[in-house]
């Protein structure tokens, strides 16, 4: 188990950097949008390759950070029925989920996207709009990102292994609701 907890440590490193150096991105999309609003009106020039470039930096911020978001346990659950179950039930159901859906489905994602990325790549695809851009770099992002979350998923899987047979402590303690909702809670609770 010790080989195997090495790789989730690596994986999980990994995905910090990446999902923490992503989040500059969002100051790089607004400061080219905002750009491209102040030449637009001051200058009534504009051009599609900025407003792709605006795509490109937000698609690379939501792809790249989720498997950065899979490993902090930040994805969208049904709090209310998980929170009613116990936390082994939940990791049981995370395992089987991990195992039966989410891993199958990023391997075939990056099964298909390789040939697509190569092919884009080889023909210099360019978006069709006037003064567009190059596409196979938002392609690439498309399949850096799976990967991500393939390893991501791989990682996961170990750690609720290891945490179901008592090999390591639980690294995502028990959290019935998402800290942003606890304000929310709060409220509802008389004497609160």
């Amino acid at each position: 188990m010790k080989p195997l907890l090495s790789f989730s440590a690596a994986v999980d490193a990994i995905c910090a950097f990446v999902g923490k150096a992503v989040s500059w991105l969002i100051l790089a999309t607004v400061l080219v949008s905002a750009g491209n609003a102040i030449v637009r009106k001051a200058f009534d020039y504009s051009s599609n390759g900025w407003l792709e470039l605006q795509w490109y930096l937000f698609g690379a911020v939501f792809l790249l950070a989720a498997a950065y978001t899979l490993q902090r346990n930040e994805h969208i659950r049904i709090d209310i029925l998980s929170s009613r179950l116990s936390k082994r039930t939940r990791d049981w159901i995370d395992l089987v989920c991990f195992v039966v859906m989410l891993l199958p489905f990023t391997a075939l994602i990056v099964y298909e996207a390789v040939p697509n990325v190569l092919t884009s790549f080889r023909q210099q695809e360019m978006s069709m709009n006037a003064g567009g851009l190059i596409i196979w770099p938002a392609k690439a992002l498309i399949l850096a990102a799976f990967v991500l979350l393939f390893l991501q998923c791989l990682s996961e899987i170990i750690k609720r292994i290891g945490v179901l047979n008592d090999a390591i402590a639980d690294p995502t303690p028990e959290m019935h609701t998402h800290p942003a909702n606890e304000d929310m809670i709060l409220e509802d609770k008389p004497g609160a």
